[in-house]
């Protein structure tokens, strides 16, 4: 399975711009800080005092054993994979990871995040770049509505997640087979966000440069308190991959790279005095990151596995039993595609539908 993203937009590298905090910054980070301390009711603990991985919230109602049925109009064979799945999440209770304390001020496990996906300027990448703003945040509003209507339990937060490291299909001037997004574009998706009080999310998508060339890059950003970053090992052309074009294979990564940003996050966050960062590590095959389970959160950065293949409901089923739930490493997310998951007229996945799987994602993202 491969995700349906043609990346051939220009291999153009544009440089980063200097780029401040606006403003609003101050504010967002009092709402931030507000949702994750209103959010935080596992036991009556708050963020900071729990683990970061509370069995309340992420398998809330694992024990029960009867029978979860699908959407009337589900194939019989998505009914099938749903069940393994479920079951496979409950059998993985016991022993997933607590993982370390969390700083205060985390924002998982005491809310949900819904999140919008995609970079303006590609129709191809997601729902950022397919609607006008507008309709799109709209269509976000109406999305957030949803899962807070699903799971009244949990606040949910929304994001803009915004691909802002984009591979390309052609290797550019430096050779790199990437483009830096301007700071512009960034700044314009970090005010939809403010304008939901959401959150937002630096994606990476490295093509031949790697994590140490574009992670440094992005920190000025990662400096604010309600800004979180995203890896893709599916472009992510090193280790078996290296000198592979993107998008001809998929890409690959080692506990290694992701450890480096996590160390470079926890940094940042114990230098800044910011609230632990979230990291969204994109997932769909075992060996786009063949060794996750040495992957090492820290207190001040929170680590989401996100299952983000698309296809029929089995297919995501399946790919979210197999590489997030048999390979646990802290917090999982699932990814919901508006045009490619409904391609043979299946509906796609509602919120209630995606709430019974276990572990409960805390991440959905839409693309």
């Amino acid at each position: 399975m491969t995700r349906s993203v043609l990346l051939l937009v220009t291999a153009a590298t544009v440089a980063y711009c200097g780029s401040q905090p606006s403003a609003a910054s101050d504010s967002m980070r009092d709402a931030t800080r507000d949702v994750a301390t209103r959010a935080a009711t596992d036991g009556g603990q708050r963020a900071g005092e729990s683990g970061s991985t509370p069995p309340s919230r992420m398998f809330v109602g694992a024990n029960d054993t009867a029978e979860i049925q699908l959407n009337q109009g589900r194939k019989p064979y998505d009914q099938i994979a749903y069940a393994r799945a479920i079951r496979a999440g409950r059998n993985a209770m016991p022993s997933w990871p607590t993982g370390p304390t969390a700083l205060s001020g985390a924002i998982l496990p005491h809310s949900r995040i819904v999140a919008y996906y995609g970079n303006p300027h590609s129709k191809k990448m997601g729902v950022l770049g397919e609607y006008p703003e507008q309709q799109m945040l709209s269509m976000l509003d109406e999305t957030v509505a949803m899962w807070r209507k699903a799971d009244a339990s949990t606040p949910v937060i929304p994001a803009i997640h915004l691909v802002t490291v984009i591979a390309q299909g052609s290797a550019g001037s430096d050779g790199k087979w990437r483009r830096r997004e301007n700071s512009q574009t960034i700044e314009q998706a970090y005010r939809w966000a403010q304008s939901r009080q959401g959150l937002f999310f630096v994606d990476i998508q490295a093509g031949h440069s790697t994590l140490e060339q574009e992670l440094p890059l992005l920190l000025k950003y990662l400096e604010r308190p309600e800004v979180h970053l995203g890896l893709d090992p599916e472009f992510y052309m090193h280790h078996k991959r290296t000198g592979i074009r993107p998008g001809v294979k998929v890409g690959q990564m080692m506990s290694s790279d992701v450890n480096y940003v996590i160390d470079v996050l926890d940094k940042l966050v114990r230098e800044k005095n910011l609230p632990p960062k979230i990291l969204v590590v994109h997932r769909f095959r075992f060996d786009m990151l063949p060794d996750a389970e040495k992957i090492k959160p820290t207190p001040a950065v929170q680590v989401v596995m996100h299952m983000d293949g698309w296809g029929p409901a089995w297919l995501k089923f399946d790919s979210y039993k197999d590489y997030i739930v048999q390979y646990p490493v802290a917090f999982t997310g699932f990814k919901i595609f508006y045009q490619n998951d409904a391609k043979n007229g299946d509906r796609i996945l509602t919120p209630p539908e995606v709430l019974r799987l276990l572990p409960r994602p805390l991440y959905v993202q839409y693309q």
